[in-house]
């Protein structure tokens, strides 16, 4: 074969080989949800947002929640029988609050029971699903975080935080006209999330929760465990089914020159012949 043959047929081999790998990955994916589905009589959904090696010459994709999301969500939901449960596996850094509003709405109508799993974590709009759900089910690492709005580049809490230090006249028209979407938009959250928790824990309690949440009493990306979770009223358990951490496994990120992490993969179990283990750290919150 001439060299130039060669070279060309590398050159198509390497455009459609990660087409190839991202269908095999898709029905591997779909085997696994129908065994879950079939295991638990439920219909299964998977928001997960990876960096996926798609796209010409495998570049990475960075993914985040978007109205095309939100469409796809709801398709499967309409599709869904009223009395067959929801099983929501959710792994996002969140995204367009929009869509996440519209899949949150269509959550808490469904009127078969939502589970929302939790695998590693469900940032800002993956917060706001989870609280849609009659049940939020966590691994026993995994956080949601604050759904407090964002204006672009800055937190809507701080725009006003950073207003009323000044005097208004000090103030030019266009930090005067963030402050006001800022107010808006902070007021508008907390009402809806006050909605969907009203009936789960009763309107006072679901206030507080949903000023705690949108306040912006931390940072947009501070980590919430299921044990604050609790504590604030939320119905959390501990426990994800085995299929979600097989699925997860098929939403690798797409390898480096060089693995950061490394591991042999492969259980292990304690001889029962080597010396004790010493007793278990006492858990505790790292301030």
């Amino acid at each position: 074969m001439p060299l130039t043959d060669l070279f060309w047929l590398l050159l198509i081999l390497s455009a459609i080989t990660p087409f190839v790998q991202q269908k095999m990955l898709e029905r591997a994916r779909l085997r696994l949800m129908t065994r879950m589905e079939k295991k638990r009589n439920s219909r299964v959904i998977a928001l997960i947002h990876r960096q996926e090696t798609v796209g010409f010459l495998g570049i990475p994709i960075l993914r985040y929640i978007d109205v095309h999301d939100s469409e796809e969500v709801l398709r499967a939901i309409r599709m869904t029988p009223p009395d067959m449960p929801i099983d929501f596996i959710v792994h996002t850094p969140g995204g367009l609050m929009l869509a996440s509003e519209l899949i949150a709405r269509a959550i808490a109508r469904h009127p078969a029971k939502v589970t929302v799993f939790v695998p590693h974590y469900a940032m800002s709009g993956g917060t706001l699903l989870a609280l849609a759900a009659d049940e939020i089910v966590m691994d026993e690492n995994a956080v949601l975080g604050p759904i407090d709005p964002q204006l672009g580049e800055y937190p809507a809490a701080s725009i006003l935080a950073a207003v009323r230090r000044k005097p208004s006249e000090r103030l030019d028209d266009r930090t005067l006209i963030l402050a006001d979407v800022a107010e808006k938009a902070i007021f508008q959250m907390r009402a809806y999330v006050k909605s969907l928790l009203e009936d789960k824990m009763g309107a006072e309690r679901a206030e507080e929760m949903a000023r705690v949440l949108t306040e912006g009493r931390w940072t947009h990306d501070y980590p919430i465990t299921a044990e604050e979770l609790r504590k604030l009223g939320l119905n959390v358990k501990i426990g994800l089914p085995e299929e979600v951490y097989m699925l997860m496994n098929l939403y690798g990120q797409p390898y480096q020159r060089r693995p950061s992490v490394m591991y042999v993969p492969i259980p292990y179990h304690r001889d029962e012949s080597a010396p004790p283990a010493r007793p278990p750290r006492k858990r505790g919150r790292v301030e």
